[in-house]
């Protein structure tokens, strides 16, 4: 049958579907449309007199291109070149004319006898739908920056989320790896799928294997039954691995493999298991430098980081701690907490700190300073002591008669001192909170004859 033919009763058709809240858009295997009914054009803002000719073009989309990277996106590497099967569900923004819009694509290929199949869409708006959840769940959901590294990083992470791409985060702790790796969940096709976030560090390596692989009955004591581990659990979605550094070597070879191959033996089982899992790490420690000293293996680490992106410390980055703070008391009035204002000398006192303990310290930080604000105000001495000790400690020395130079002097003396206290005499991570090389941190030492 001729699609002339097929189609000569599409007035009815258009009646039938009409009151539909759902586009339908049906066109041949060549991208050709054949039948687009009113809430297709309404959805997509077409006029009634514009002719749709093409997939490549609705609208200005060119949904022959969305639907092939959202293919490509849920596993059909080869979706160029490979005949789709079953239907696909694939989350995608497009810009039209009113604004920025979320949709649902349901598409699939439709078998004919005698002829070529052709493809049907169904399009459902749900911009709404996901605003409200984002606006409903609450919490630090993007990564709150203004500072132009961190917004590269960011342009980065928006460029690669519609990819396949494995995605290494390197930071020190509580710098937002975290934050960064649920954003990405979310801007990736997988955002309707799991995502399992697991901290790898507080895993006890007997268990490891079993917490990520899963097990079968009777494969140790205590296996009453079948287990699935987190990597079956995300499947379709992404698996977020929090301090991968911390893996122990002998389990890294069997995470290579699950990683390379997406597939694995379950403990006590020898069938394979196979699952589609797109990985995001993160870790505080130079993995590089842990490949170097052989701590980490070196065809893991280049598997896991085909994107690797470093997120700056807080005390990189100062012009993101009005923001930051701005955003927790914000957060914390929603809780429930007593409204506050900053003082001026407090929010000096947050913005000299270093913050080895980044963006979670600060938001600590500033859940007592409103507690303990006086008459609605956040002074200095409703800070932590930590914060108040750092300052207090250059300026219980004895004033400079010399000026200017001899304050800051005596201003280094006293952070060096706190710093060194705080990690213990360790000079390497001291200097990593003062935000200077171990160099610089010596040679301040020697010449404030703190040795």
């Amino acid at each position: 049958m001729h699609d002339e033919n097929l189609w000569q009763h599409a007035e009815i058709l258009e009646s039938v579907l009409s009151g539909i809240d759902q586009g339908i858009l049906i066109a041949n295997q060549d991208g050709s449309v054949l039948f687009a009914n009113a809430a297709l054009r309404q959805l997509m803002e077409i006029p009634a007199g514009v002719a749709l000719k093409s997939l490549n073009d609705i609208g200005g989309v060119n949904f022959k291109l969305a639907i092939t990277r959202g293919l490509i996106d849920q596993g059909f590497g080869d979706a160029v070149s490979r005949r789709q099967e079953g239907v696909v569900e694939i989350e995608r923004w497009f810009d039209l004319a009113s604004g920025s819009r979320c949709f649902l694509l349901r598409t699939g290929l439709i078998e004919r006898k005698k002829t070529n199949p052709i493809r049907l869409v169904m399009l459902r708006d749900i911009t709404d739908l996901k605003r409200l959840r984002e606006a409903t769940e609450g919490g630090q959901r993007d990564f709150i920056t203004r500072d132009p590294h961190m917004l590269d990083v960011l342009r980065q992470l928006r460029q690669v989320a519609s990819t396949q791409a494995y995605v290494l985060l390197q930071g020190e702790s509580g710098t937002g790896k975290n934050v960064l790796a649920r954003q990405l969940h979310r801007m990736s096709a997988r955002a309707a799928h799991p995502l399992v976030e697991v901290n790898c560090a507080a895993i006890p390596s007997e268990l490891m294997e079993s917490e990520f692989f899963g097990h079968v009955r009777g494969a140790f004591t205590g296996a009453s039954g079948d287990r699935a581990g987190r990597f079956a659990a995300a499947d379709g979605g992404t698996l977020f691995l929090d301090e991968v550094g911390e893996v122990p070597l002998p389990m890294q070879a069997k995470f290579l493999k699950a990683v390379q191959e997406r597939s694995f033996e379950p403990v006590g089982s020898n069938r394979s298991q196979s699952v589609d899992v797109r990985i995001v790490s993160a870790s505080n420690r130079n993995l590089k430098m842990a490949v170097e000293a052989r701590q980490f293996r070196a065809d893991l680490y280049y598997r896991l980081s085909v994107i690797s992106l470093h997120i700056l410390p807080l005390r990189s980055r100062k012009a993101d701690i009005p923001l930051l703070i701005d955003h927790f008391l914000a957060a914390l009035a929603r809780r429930g907490y007593a409204k506050a204002v900053l003082g001026a000398d407090a929010l000096r006192l947050l913005l000299d700190y270093p913050w080895p303990g980044n963006v979670r310290e600060l938001e600590n930080a500033m859940e007592h300073a409103l507690i303990c604000a006086i008459d609605g105000v956040i002074r200095p001495e409703s800070l932590p002591l930590d914060i108040r000790d750092y300052h207090d400690r250059g300026a219980r020395l004895p004033a400079p008669q010399a000026g200017a130079a001899d304050n800051t002097e005596s201003q280094q003396r006293g952070q060096i001192l706190f710093a060194l206290k705080r990690c213990n005499g360790n000079k390497a991570a001291a200097a990593k909170m003062l935000g200077i090389d171990r160099t610089t941190l010596w040679r301040r030492i020697r010449k404030l004859n703190l040795d």
